[in-house]
């Protein structure tokens, strides 16, 4: 369950050979850097989380978060600079993270996971709409990145157009090294020489030593009862698991049912659970290595504090809500992706070059595309304000720490029995994502294509809106929110997510759902 048809279909033939759901996900994670290049990637990071078949073992989450850069530091940034160079690039995690999970669960040979990702870039594959508009859109975007146009420009020049056989050569030899030698052939050796030089060329800050010093790391993850259900999602630097949690134990106090799914009561108490556990995104979540997190913040009586705090009948204003925040006067990408196997074991997982396409830095003769995820720190010391930009300290920058994340690649269970894998990208707004779908789910029982394909919308603490995917769809439910105090905007551009689920509403029958808020040519796959 993906974005991208080619890699979905590379996740069917791995376990079709055998393979089980972590397999797939390896096999896709590298097939999506192929196929998806604006967001799935080698060159960046995330999380994967794995339930393992009932009765085998605990939930398990991987963290390969990209890290600063060891010459990195609070205040190395300008708000004049791009976000699209090398010093806004962090070092990638994504091979040493497949690789990990991989370790810890895979069956099948690691070169048979990676095999499909060369063949697909030796030898390419035909273009849809979605992505022949994306890569049009950037080129026309960056043409001062020489190495990117080459590797992406369409050959003897034009537009793509749908049908189109993309190949990528450079990035097939790549793969094919990592194949033959493991994940260290990408953090130490010739590619790893190649992204030193990259950066030292281009102001960057990773250097081989930066790269040789990576690792990946297996954690618990965080987990609450909702409704009679085990929530599984990853801990920090993941703030979207902290966020997610935080809000169904606030909402676990609410008969949201008797309300209904499209009730102003309903939908109020669900932007005061986001606007709170936003708030303490900010406050207090950072890289645990770095940072002592509250262990209150997921715990059920935490919940009931903030449902006890929340006034049904009036929107709490988010200026007052953050008096201990200093606010200074005012002068997207991700892909997630589901897998199940024929014994119950699911991965759920999310990783993200930051913005859309990346730094679009693309590393000379590899074809590799890098992130820039040092963007995703808190940029400027002490700089909150109401349009959403911030400066708190748990997420500013130092050399080796992880910038928090809002992916929440999610995994329901129930009695040990997976019942539920989802996420998706859409940057703070993923944990809202994946609570409508729970919600809709959970509370309401609604049939799992509806759930899945339901407006969305998200609070964010700041800017205080409710962005909102469909407002002219409920005239009554705004005009009643309007006199709450809840102010709403219509989502835009683009749509909120982009969740490929799956849904196992009793042993051994799978219900997969492709979600074509981006994609409209995206299709589930299974056999």
């Amino acid at each position: 369950m993906c974005v991208s048809r080619p890699a979905s279909d590379v996740g069917i033939a791995i376990l079709k050979r055998g393979g089980n759901a972590v397999d797939a996900a390896v096999a896709m994670g590298f097939a999506l850097g192929v196929t998806y290049p604006a967001a799935g990637n080698i060159g960046g990071g995330g999380f994967m989380l794995v339930h393992p078949p009932s009765g085998r073992g605990d939930p398990v989450a991987f963290n390969f978060r990209e890290r600063a850069p060891s010459a990195a530091w609070p205040t190395m940034y300008s708000k004049e600079e791009t976000q699209f160079a090398a010093r806004a690039v962090a070092v990638p995690g994504t091979v040493r993270g497949l690789a990990l999970a991989h370790k810890r669960f895979g069956k099948l040979p690691w070169p048979e996971l990676v095999e499909p990702a060369v063949a697909l870039a030796r030898d390419g594959f035909p273009l849809d709409k979605f992505l022949a508009d994306l890569l049009n859109e950037v080129l026309a975007a960056a043409p001062e990145k020489a190495e990117f146009q080459r590797v992406f420009g369409k050959p003897g020049g034009g537009l793509w157009q749908p049908g189109d056989c993309l190949k990528q050569p450079d990035l097939a030899r790549t793969l094919q090294l990592i194949a033959n030698s493991g994940p260290d052939a990408f953090y130490q050796g010739p590619i790893a020489d190649a992204i030193a030089a990259e950066m030292a060329g281009g102001n960057g800050l990773i250097t081989s030593n930066d790269l040789a010093n990576y690792q990946a790391v297996e954690c618990r993850p965080l987990t609450t009862c909702y409704r009679g259900y085990d929530v599984y999602v990853p801990p920090p630097p993941s703030s979207g698991g902290v966020v997610l949690l935080e809000e169904l134990n606030t909402l676990e106090n609410f008969d949201l049912k008797k309300w209904g799914r499209w009730s102003p009561e309903t939908f109020h108490a669900m932007t005061e659970a986001m606007r709170r556990a936003n708030h303490d995104r900010a406050r207090y979540i950072g890289d645990p290595a770095f940072v002592q997190i509250p262990e209150k913040l997921t715990t059920h009586e935490y919940g009931r504090q903030l449902a006890n705090s929340i006034d049904l009948n009036q929107a709490t204003s988010s200026v007052d809500l953050s008096a201990d925040i200093p606010l200074s006067p005012e002068g997207q990408d991700t892909t997630h992706f589901s897998v199940i196997d024929r014994d119950g074991m699911a991965a759920a997982n999310t990783y993200s070059l930051e913005r859309i396409w990346g730094s679009r830095v693309v590393v000379k003769n590899t074809g590799v595309l890098l992130n820039n995820m040092m963007r995703a720190f808190n940029l400027f010391p002490g700089v909150t304000d109401t349009k959403g930009n911030l400066g708190t300290a748990p997420n500013l920058i130092a050399p080796g720490k992880r910038p928090i994340s809002s992916m929440t690649p999610t995994i329901v269970a129930r009695d040990g029995r997976v019942v539920l894998v989802t996420g998706s990208p859409g940057s703070q707004a993923i944990p809202s994502t994946v609570l409508c779908i729970l919600t809709s789910v959970l509370d309401f029982g609604m049939p799992f294509p509806t759930a899945v394909d339901s407006p969305r919308f998200s609070h964010k603490w700041f800017p205080d809106r409710i962005t909102f995917e469909a407002p002219e769809r409920y005239p009554e439910l705004m005009k009643a929110l309007k006199a709450m105090g809840q102010n709403v905007v219509r989502t835009g551009p683009l749509p909120q997510g982009d969740a490929h689920s799956i849904f196992v509403p009793q042993p051994g029958r799978y219900i997969g759902v492709t979600d074509r808020r981006r994609n409209r040519q995206s299709t589930a796959a299974g056999y």
